[in-house]
């Protein structure tokens, strides 16, 4: 039976994130509603640990999501029975099952295919096109194939894909990529007109930290998530649900998580480094120590916050409110995330990280001082 969602990943993250708000929606958890079915899984790589859980998921009877952290100032500690996963399938031992779920009665694409999904291989081409050819070995190539054959087979069916790979303008950089590889391949201009015109290539933003991987399958993950969608014509949605929030403003988004979350993450390994904290050091225990907590609230309060209030007065508000959400996940007593772990690559992060704020302040407001975070990107 063909399922309406179908998803490219098995990562702890789908697993507690987009699968369990469709489950949810089919359960009728408050809140919630209109999901379009079920979700087929799919493995896109050969990965032994992927294989084991498609196995598991296979098996039928759902997985376990355990909740824990802090929510509204109360211990969360909770776990849930994630039923939306119907079918699991391995691309290339499924690969003609998936060109006819394709082909047929999928409504919705999601992927999450990791920071090298997007990756072209050049052992691919247009001979995977062929009837019986081999499974394409990347994931754009294996898309690109099935979006032919939908093509090809129901050309007036609506149809969604909502990346949720952590880069920046994802339904757009996924559109290009594939658009690309159809003209590489020399395919008809029609078809490349049908992917651009017809397909709706979403860009979102995802965020839930999910810590812990539970075996064969299922994931622990915090109380707080959201996953952000840029609004156009013709999206849909797998389910309506609280923590599907469809924007006009993704960038908004985009800089709250960025400014607020990020940017701390970046000052607090600043902090460990310049002063010797242990090696162990944790988020929480540092959002515990008075002398490091009055440093990251006075960035907050002092040279971040001032930049939200040039863009407005609901702009200050919802990062006030982001803020309070941050605080709580910064405290979250069952997660030990290590700063030495957000210290890796730390010169670029803070580039990436605390450049923009600091540039978006030069232009909105340049009369803010912002010491802290000059000091950190001057420093080697």
């Amino acid at each position: 039976m063909t399922q309406p969602i179908l998803q490219f990943g098995t990562s702890r993250f789908l697993q507690a994130h987009v699968d369990l708000f469709v489950s949810e929606a089919l359960a009728g958890v408050a809140g919630t509603g209109d999901a379009l079915g079920g979700i087929t899984v799919v493995q896109t790589t050969d990965r032994a640990d992927g294989a084991a859980r498609i196995a598991a998921l296979a098996a039928g009877g759902g997985y376990p999501v355990r909740i824990r952290g802090l929510s509204g100032g109360e211990r969360v500690d909770r776990t849930v029975q994630c039923l939306a996963v119907k079918e699991a399938w391995q691309a290339s031992t499924h690969w003609a099952e998936l060109q006819a779920a394709v082909a047929g009665k999928v409504r919705v694409i999601v992927s999450n295919t990791a920071d090298k999904g997007y990756l072209l291989d050049e052992r691919d081409g247009p001979g995977a096109l062929v009837p019986g050819a081999a499974v394409p070995h990347s994931f754009p190539a294996k898309l690109l194939v099935l979006l032919h054959g939908r093509w090809q087979a129901a050309p007036a069916a609506e149809l969604t894909l909502l990346p949720c790979e952590l880069i920046e303008r994802n339904g757009e950089v996924l559109r290009d990529v594939v658009l690309g590889l159809a003209r590489q391949w020399q395919l008809p201009v029609e078809f490349t007109n049908w992917l651009q015109a017809h397909c709706v290539w979403a860009s979102s933003l995802v965020d839930r930290i999910v810590s812990e991987a539970i075996e064969p399958v299922g994931a622990v993950a915090e109380p707080y998530a959201v996953w952000v969608l840029e609004r156009q014509a013709r999206l849909q949605l797998p389910c309506t649900h609280p923590s599907i929030v469809l924007t006009d403003d993704l960038a908004f988004y985009e800089r709250l998580k960025l400014f607020l979350l990020n940017a701390a993450h970046t000052f607090l390994a600043e902090r460990w480094q310049r002063d010797g904290h242990p090696a162990t050091l944790t988020v929480r225990e540092a959002m515990a120590d008075p002398a490091l907590r009055a440093e990251v609230e006075a960035l907050w309060s002092e040279e971040i916050l001032p930049v939200f209030s040039t863009l407005g007065v609901a702009a200050r508000a919802q990062a006030d409110a982001y803020l309070v959400d941050v605080r709580e996940r910064f405290e979250n007593p069952f997660l030990d995330h290590r700063i030495a772990d957000i210290a890796q690559n730390h010169a670029q992060k803070k580039e990436r990280r605390l450049g923009p704020i600091v540039a978006l302040a030069e232009k909105k407001a340049p009369h803010l001082a912002q010491p802290r975070l000059k000091a950190a990107l001057a420093s080697s």
